[in-house]
């Protein structure tokens, strides 16, 4: 049905606790699917063995959801334009807790593996729909509020994800990581359903762009495969990677022309004509990057060399996500009273501050010691995702927003998928050298050798069993010096984006967010 879109600009918002109950549920949707994109993580070792196959073929659960997902976001758009926004949201969070509770059921690794591309597929319009409605509920008063609600469940997801999935592995059965979706997403679909259908927005019948969504299919599904199987394949020396490099190169410089020249192009570039939705979202998607690499290996780093279980390791990064959310409610009731440029200068400022905090620390540090770069993390997280998001929105018209936020969560995204990939190929590779150079330096005839012999002769053990026990000692010595390089890199990496926040003009405040048609 064909609507005025003025009609979405007038629409009432919610009040009272109706609001609140709306909010929260609409926070759950975002919640849930920011969630399911690291909780996996950490359970695939579990899910591996009770399935008998290697980890190697268990990265598929996570790939399969990356690559699906990576797709289904940029069509957000067309698809809210299509059929609206409050139908698209309630839609998908229904069918992605139907894909949670396949999962949960599955037999074997297959089986899992089809469900997680069900699950990624039908999951993109769950992040942007729930930015727009969350907008659209609050109103144009209270637009930074809505922000703010929305940042929190982007913020803690990530970091409760390991946390929940390392605890769920370590106390029950891995189904329960997907099936605790569940009764989460009932209540979301049948609230939201409940009290927004009547708000919802204009729609108009446009054509989709089948050979424009193809294309994007091949390139973003090649993009992906290549990110997370790269650096178990040795990248470029493996004859697959360089295939897939080859098919995303090409497969995306012909969408990109195809796209600049369809009238109605699956994925809306003329986004990038505004200046602060450009260098906003470059800087968005690089300071994400950022901190979700830093995310990935910090627990990989705990549990691998520093003897921490999975549920402890979730432990270390959990108090950045109680400042972050104490930092997120003070900054969306203050943003009025400050450029919103300055506080994410500030938030990188205070990202580079935690990362080079990190870089002093030692293998035998207290777990305080890990935390406390933890803690001061939150209040950047806190700044970070709220002002990000108020300079990319500036200036964009209400029918604009709900592509906007497809786009940019799918470079956010993008962005976390390079950084995964990055961040543990630099930390082997590093860790390789330093290896190498701690080898070279200490010889069997070397005095701290042969004392290191000799204590391990005092506590029993024979020549053989020793040298292992400090051929262990100097790979973790390794991984600790390139787990340092890559905290010293992260924090100057922030520095250097402080600039870039200024380059954009002020935000100013803007109207309700509502419609999804032109």
């Amino acid at each position: 049905m064909s609507a005025n879109p003025a009609i979405a600009a007038e629409a009432p918002t919610l009040s009272g606790t109706l609001k609140a109950v709306t909010a929260v549920a609409l926070a759950l949707g975002t919640f849930m699917q920011v969630l399911d994109t690291s909780i996996a993580n950490v359970s695939i070792p579990t899910i591996s063995g009770d399935l008998g196959v290697s980890s190697d073929q268990g990265t598929w659960v996570i790939t399969s959801f990356a690559v699906a997902n990576g797709v289904s976001v940029p069509l957000t758009g067309w698809l809210m334009q299509r059929y609206g926004v409050v139908r698209t949201f309630v839609l998908s969070v229904a069918l992605f807790t139907i894909a949670s509770l396949l999962c949960g059921l599955a037999w074997s690794l297959p089986s899992l593996i089809f469900f997680r591309v069900l699950q990624g597929a039908v999951s993109g319009p769950m992040i942007p729909g729930s930015q727009a409605l969350l907008i659209n509920v609050f109103g144009p008063a209270k637009r930074n509020m809505a922000l703010t609600v929305w940042s929190l469940t982007t913020l803690v997801a990530p970091i409760a994800g390991p946390l929940l999935g390392g605890y769920i592995s370590d106390n029950y059965v891995w189904p329960w990581i997907f099936l605790i979706n569940v009764p989460v997403g009932i209540v979301c679909t049948i609230i939201c359903w409940s009290n927004l259908k009547s708000q919802e927005t204009p729609t108009r019948k446009i054509p989709i762009d089948r050979v424009g969504l193809v294309l994007l299919f091949i390139w973003v599904g090649a993009l992906q495969v290549m990110l997370d199987k790269g650096k178990d394949l040795d990248w470029f020396h493996s004859s697959l990677i360089v295939a897939l490099l080859l098919v995303m190169v090409i497969s995306f410089a012909a969408w990109l022309i195809w796209n600049l020249t369809e009238e109605h192009p699956i994925v809306d570039l003329s986004l990038f004509k505004s200046r602060s939705f450009a260098l906003g979202t470059i800087a968005f998607c690089l300071g994400y990057a950022v901190f979700f690499g830093n995310i990935v290996l910090m627990p990989l780093w705990l549990q691998s060399y520093l003897g921490y279980t999975a549920t402890w390791a979730g432990f270390v990064s959990a108090p950045s996500g109680v400042t972050a959310i104490i930092t997120s409610i003070l900054v969306g009731r203050l943003m009025h009273r400050f450029d919103p440029r300055m506080l994410a200068a500030s938030s990188f400022g205070i990202y580079a501050l935690s990362y080079f905090m990190r870089a002093g620390l030692t293998p035998d540090a207290s777990f305080f010691a890990f935390t406390a770069p933890q803690l001061v993390q939150g209040f950047a997280m806190g700044m970070f995702f709220v002002s990000m998001l108020a300079v990319i929105f500036d200036g964009l018209p209400p029918q604009k927003i709900p592509s906007a936020s497809g786009l940019s969560n799918f470079l956010r995204i993008t962005g976390g998928s390079f950084a995964t990939s990055l961040t543990t190929t630099f930390w082997d590779r590093r860790a390789a050298l330093h290896q190498t150079r701690i080898a070279d330096a200490v010889t069997v005839y070397a005095p701290a050798y042969q004392q290191s012999l000799a204590q391990m002769h005092g506590f029993g053990l024979n020549d053989q069993a020793a040298a292992g026990a400090m051929t262990q000692g100097l790979i973790a010595q390794s991984y600790l010096l390139s787990s340092l390089d890559l905290f010293y890199l992260s924090a100057w990496l922030c520095v250097a984006l402080i600039p870039l926040c200024f380059m954009v003009r002020r935000p100013e405040v803007h109207g309700a967010v509502t419609a999804a048609a032109d």
